[in-house]
């Protein structure tokens, strides 16, 4: 089957040449039994490709299986992957097949790997090793044949220095390496998509397709589309939808891009002209513009906020009180609420003033060491979130709901990055 004829049977529209190379090695690995790792952001269509690896080869008799490892309970993926005995956990009422049985002969998608808890992890490498398994709660060791096929938005390289993935089963994953450009880098394609998704709402809707000006294809063109092909298919939705009107211009069309303000003024989303030249000098001049206008636009937000803390200060001293409250985080003091409202409601939590820090107040910073110093160097992100989790959970005597609550998250959330840390630790020791 030659390239085209697979875009047409799957639907994988572009022409560009990120597109082209991902395509010509789906047909070149397709034929096999080789396992496939793709990558790519969210929203760039990587299960098409895994439906295509899984049609295109000898398995395409039986249905590929898809699992979404991001969405899976952790105490049940084990289970949902490699079946369970009847008692082998409370709920089993009965005994179970998993994927990898059901799958025998044909192909699992594993979308979201990045996401399997390190457990599931070790399960998964054995069976990607010999074939073999077992059911929970049973030491049975049972056969499939089944072709892995696995999708990540993360960089599994990174994880594995984290210690959140391992690297043995990155190594065995990533025999082959299918990478699905972004929108932004392949622009040639960005027209023919959002038309094809026009003609299909169209049809859907039963309404007549709008026509776009130059001035409003131009613009979705520079668009950075950080939601991808998900996010221009929610657009071209909504002008089927919304837009009634014969000739769609760009100031139609702007408000429906996420993060581009009606003024036009959404840094790093629309990019700027390319300009007349294309020399280096006009290169560098296009940079010094971009970062000259980020600039001055952080400038404002930041003396904009400083305005509303001092009005807010002396709304404070105004009303007579003496009782003054001190703000830990003054992060919290403010809320952003959406452009449409008016700025008289920016300030959305009671008002605060500043006072000195207590005793209680430098112990407690002191407990977040160089978290919250500004001497010396900067601690790493995973290292300031392993801190403020710990200090949390110390402060609240090991509560894992307050705990969640103080750090505004949920308790699963803070649930899996307690695992995470007590992995890395293990790792590490």
């Amino acid at each position: 089957m030659d390239r085209q004829a697979m875009q047409e049977r799957f639907g994988i529209i572009g022409t560009s040449a990120g597109m082209r190379q991902a395509l010509d090695r789906v047909r070149l690995v397709a034929g096999t039994d080789i396992t496939v790792l793709i990558q790519g952001e969210s929203g760039v269509g990587k299960e098409l490709f895994a439906q295509a690896l899984h049609e295109m080869s000898r398995r395409r008799h039986k249905q590929m299986l898809v699992m979404n490892c991001g969405a899976m309970p952790e105490g049940l993926i084990e289970s949902e992957l490699f079946g369970n005995e009847k008692g082998a956990y409370t709920g089993a009422v009965e005994r179970r097949q998993g994927y990898f049985e059901e799958a025998d002969g044909s192909s699992i998608f594993l979308d979201e790997i990045g996401e399997m808890p390190l457990k599931a992890q070790v399960r998964l490498l054995r069976v990607l090793e010999t074939g073999e398994f077992s059911r929970v709660g049973s030491s049975t060791l049972l056969r499939s044949d089944v072709r892995v096929i696995a999708a990540t938005n993360k960089d599994l390289g990174k994880e594995v220095e984290a210690g959140r993935f391992r690297e043995d089963l990155y190594y065995r994953l990533s025999t082959v390496l299918l990478h699905v450009p972004p929108l932004r880098d392949r622009r040639e394609d960005i027209l023919p998509i959002f038309d094809h998704f026009q003609h299909r709402f169209t049809q859907k809707y039963n309404s007549s397709a709008p026509r776009m000006d130059s001035s409003a294809r131009d613009l979705l063109t520079r668009y950075r589309w950080p939601g991808n092909i998900r996010e221009l298919r929610n657009v071209a939705e909504q002008t089927v939808v919304l837009l009634r009107g014969n000739d769609i211009s760009e100031e139609d069309i702007r408000p429906y891009l996420r993060g581009v303000t009606a003024g036009g003024t959404g840094v790093g989303l629309v990019s700027i002209g390319s300009g007349s030249g294309s020399n280096d000098e006009s290169a560098i001049a296009r940079e010094r513009e971009l970062i000259y206008r980020i600039l001055v636009e952080l400038r404002v937000e930041v003396r904009e906020m400083k305005e509303q803390i001092a009005q807010l200060v002396a709304a404070s001293r105004n009303t007579g009180s003496t009782e003054t409250k001190v703000v830990s985080d003054p992060s919290r003091l403010l809320a952003m609420r959406d452009q449409s409202q008016n700025h008289d409601d920016f300030i959305e939590e009671a008002p605060y003033e500043f006072a000195s820090p207590s005793d209680s107040d430098e112990a407690r910073n002191s407990e977040l060491g160089p978290l919250i110093s500004l001497d010396g160097d900067l601690p790493t992100l995973e290292y300031a979130e392993r801190t403020l989790i710990l200090t949390a959970l110390k402060r609240f005597e090991g509560n894992r709901r307050q705990t969640a609550e103080s750090l505004g998250i949920s308790e699963r959330t803070l649930y899996r990055k307690l695992k995470d840390i007590e992995a890395t630790e293990k790792a590490t020791a």
